[in-house]
């Protein structure tokens, strides 16, 4: 019981990190009409402005790697956590579009990193039994910071303050300084500390700690794989003929994951809602509903991800996703179905989301890579959900406006299609194994 409460503790504090990373994404929803007001910013220029954290997502899940294999997923965490404390005041406090973008851009550095290096930790510390449960705290931690988020905004965005804005961006200084002082208590990684510094000593000593029942035989798995591929360390490793497989599998779930356009409706919920005739304030409250549901969703995930699998509910998710898209698409279009379900429709959507893509997708990608490439694997799979995130938080706007809501929805439906035949004819089940037992058989299964 003492060593699932402590792997409890590490689970839960370095999963924090995934609450800002949800905050400061769906933030920027309350806020986003005013700055582009204030700054008289066009369609172009005021999707660059809620986009540029992404950007620097991008970069942080592309570079994140580097510093979690050089210096420790520990030290990581805890500078991804100053990263969001610069970014929440710099955001609430900048007078110019410029400076509001660098510090946003900061921000979203946090974002990236943190994506990285958070499932990658807790992957590496946790019981093969429970590591779907305990790396789905990160995905659970990033709805809930996104359910604050919006609560949050309709507290301030109802409060008749004076630059609303800014103290929706600025509060989430509070939980970014809470997290950077819990990380200092989380012990280093046992798996970087057998990959990277050959410290079997320190690495048994934890592992007795997270994992009793499992650390002999993880032990001697993890030395075996490390004097296996030793000196294939670098990232031009993910391409080799062994782990070109498991790459294009982080690759392919991380890109569907973005075409289904779950951060287009996160970011412009209020704005969907009221292109449906909705009232600005019940957009706002709608928004909390998103949030609400979201975060009941990710729950039932976390609960079945380690009952059910990772494909299971990668099923659920994609028929759900399907049947919700195509319903909002036909809204758009002026079908027989009223605008007025348009928020039922966002509302099914978002469940499958949460109880498929959301919470598979970092456990996913944390567990199918070997410990020495998995920070290069992580950040494969970061960086592909991250850019795309990016591309189209930006040109959403625009192709909204040209070309109808109804035909990008139906697009990503469409998209989801695909991402359900992936599913039933290639994916892996990674449930209940060892993190060495996996990438042991994926490379076996290299053409």
């Amino acid at each position: 019981m003492q060593s699932k409460n402590y792997v409890l503790f590490l689970s839960v504090t370095a999963a924090l990190g995934g609450f800002l990373f949800g905050f400061d994404t769906a933030v920027i929803s309350g806020a986003e009409r005013d700055i582009q007001e204030l700054w008289n910013l066009s369609d172009w220029s005021h999707g660059l402005a809620v986009a540029m954290a992404l950007y620097g997502t991008v970069i942080g899940a592309l570079f994140g790697g580097i510093p979690a294999d050089r210096f420790g997923r520990k030290a990581s965490l805890l500078w991804i956590g100053v990263f969001y404390l610069v970014s929440a005041l710099g955001s609430a406090l900048a007078n110019d579009v410029n400076t509001f973008m660098f510090f946003r851009f900061l921000g979203g550095l946090g974002v990236g990193a943190s994506s990285v290096v958070a499932p990658m930790y807790i992957s590496e510390i946790a019981p093969a039994n429970r590591r779907g449960q305990l790396v789905a705290l990160y995905q659970f931690n990033i709805v809930f910071g996104i359910l604050m988020a919006y609560f949050s905004n309709y507290l301030i965005g109802t409060a008749n303050l004076n630059e609303a804005w800014r103290w929706m961006l600025g509060v989430e200084a509070i939980p970014a300084l809470i997290y950077s002082v819990l990380i200092i208590k989380v012990p280093k990684s046992p798996r970087w500390l057998i990959a990277k510094k050959g410290d079997f000593d320190n690495a048994r000593e934890i592992l007795s700690k997270t994992d009793p029942e499992g650390v002999d035989a993880a032990m001697k798995l993890a030395i075996a794989e490390s004097k296996e591929i030793k000196g294939k360390v670098a990232a031009t490793a993910l391409f080799d003929p062994r782990f070109r497989k498991i790459s294009f599998f982080a690759f392919l779930m991380a890109f569907f994951n973005q075409m289904s356009g779950i951060n287009a409706i996160i970011y412009f919920a209020p704005r969907i809602f009221e292109s449906a005739g909705i009232a600005t304030e019940d957009a706002l409250l709608s928004t909390i509903g998103i949030g609400a549901i979201n975060l009941v969703a990710t729950m039932l995930g976390l609960y079945f991800i380690d009952k059910l699998g990772r494909r299971k509910l990668m099923y659920i998710g994609s028929v759900g996703y399907i049947i919700s898209l195509s319903l909002m698409a036909y809204s758009y279009f002026g079908g027989a179905v009223s605008n007025t379900m348009l928020p039922y429709f966002v509302f099914i959507f978002i469940a499958s989301h949460a109880i498929g893509q959301g919470s598979v997708i970092w456990v996913f990608i944390a567990e199918i890579f070997p410990n020495e490439l998995r920070a290069f694997g992580q950040s494969l799979g970061s960086f592909t959900h991250w850019i795309l995130a990016a591309l189209i938080a930006n040109v959403f706007p625009f192709f909204a406006n040209s070309f109808g809501a109804g035909n990008i929805f139906a697009f990503f439906a469409l998209m989801m299609v695909l991402q359900l035949l992936w599913v039933a004819f290639r994916m892996p089940e990674t449930k209940r194994r060892s993190l060495e037992e996996i990438q042991k058989d994926l490379q076996k299964e290299h053409v």
